[in-house]
């Protein structure tokens, strides 16, 4: 700090607004619970400090400066923003207040997520949300270098970060096929958007398999070959995309059929019907992570809103495979 350039107390600020709005220092001194000589060493300690003079006094009258007057409602600001600061000190550390970095997997933006914004934004009003949608594994290394609060991600997740993460499962979801209507028509399922009527895998076998990279959704990845792999079959890998949506507009285009989240007949699109599967499940799980060690108040809301859409599963960590 510059000695020469001490910085103003805001008590002295207080002084100055108190007699700008009396233009008297007796009156401004009685509504300061102080008496007159203390007051006007105060302003010419505020003078001396500013440089400038703020008040032209006379024996009979007391009148703000060009100076003072232009000064005047930019020091009501500052009183106004440190009279705030304690209100909002508490709001932060209640968590009503603040912000919250949260990335999620596209297929969360079709059921869980709106559902949790929603639940955060009708308690929370004052924190601001940044949303950002990627993989799992882009959400792990961001989290890991501190980047974001947490992530909505579908496990496994390796194990090289479990001791420094916390994992809270929130949703868990069966599968359902996303075909082509044509292909929907000649399997005898119609094209009406959503019907009951199960599909075997057997009768998909035939198509393209539309999914995800298996570096960047191992999870996902593994779920859906499995459940090919447990019907003694091998799919035919078509094409692979990184988003949900573009998954399912390649099935709109006929180049294959998908497995994905039921929560994902939310996401329509001409030319695509779901169905259920003839097996029971496989299913896919959705969690919230994020680091252990920091847990900040508006992330403890958030966490208090997971938990209150209730897991189904254990609150276990799955491990990838070495």
């Amino acid at each position: 700090m510059d000695q020469r350039n001490p910085p103003v107390e805001l008590r002295l600020l207080r002084y100055f607004v108190t007699v700008a709005e009396e233009m008297h220092f007796g009156r401004a001194a009685a509504r300061l619970a102080m008496t007159q000589p203390p007051l006007s060493q105060a302003i010419r300690a505020l003078e001396d400090a500013l440089g400038v003079a703020l008040f032209a006094r006379t024996k009979r009258s007391v009148e703000l400066t060009p100076v003072g007057a232009d000064l005047l409602p930019e020091v009501r600001r500052l009183l106004a923003d440190a009279d705030a600061l304690r209100p909002l000190a508490q709001s932060l550390a209640r968590g009503e207040a603040g912000v919250l970095s949260l990335a999620f997997v596209s297929t969360a933006d079709y059921g869980l997520l709106p559902s949790l914004l929603r639940d955060f934004g009708a308690r929370y009003p004052g924190v601001r949300l940044q949303l950002t949608e990627a993989t799992s594994d882009v959400q792990i290394e961001e989290l890991v270098a501190g980047r974001i609060d947490a992530g909505l991600v579908i496990p496994p997740l390796p194990p090289r970060h479990a001791a420094a993460l916390s994992y809270l499962p929130i949703a868990r979801e069966p599968l359902v096929a996303a075909l082509p209507a044509d292909l929907a028509t000649q399997l005898g399922q119609g094209a009406e958007e959503w019907a009951d009527t199960p599909v075997s895998l057997q009768e998909l076998a035939p198509a393209p398999l539309v999914v995800f990279p298996r570096r960047l959704a191992p999870g996902f990845y593994d779920i859906i070959m499995g459940c090919y792999g447990a019907a003694g079959l091998t799919p035919r890998i078509g094409q692979e995309a990184i988003q949900m949506q573009t998954i399912v507009s390649l099935v709109s285009a006929g180049m294959g059929v998908a497995l994905v989240p039921q929560s994902l007949r939310n996401l329509r699109r001409t030319g695509v019907v779901y169905r259920p599967l003839s097996v029971e499940g496989p299913f896919v799980e959705t969690g919230l992570v994020w680091r252990a060690a920091e847990v900040s108040p508006v992330l403890a809301g958030f966490i208090d809103i997971v938990r209150a859409h209730g897991a189904t599963v254990p609150a276990t960590w799955f491990a990838l495979k070495s």
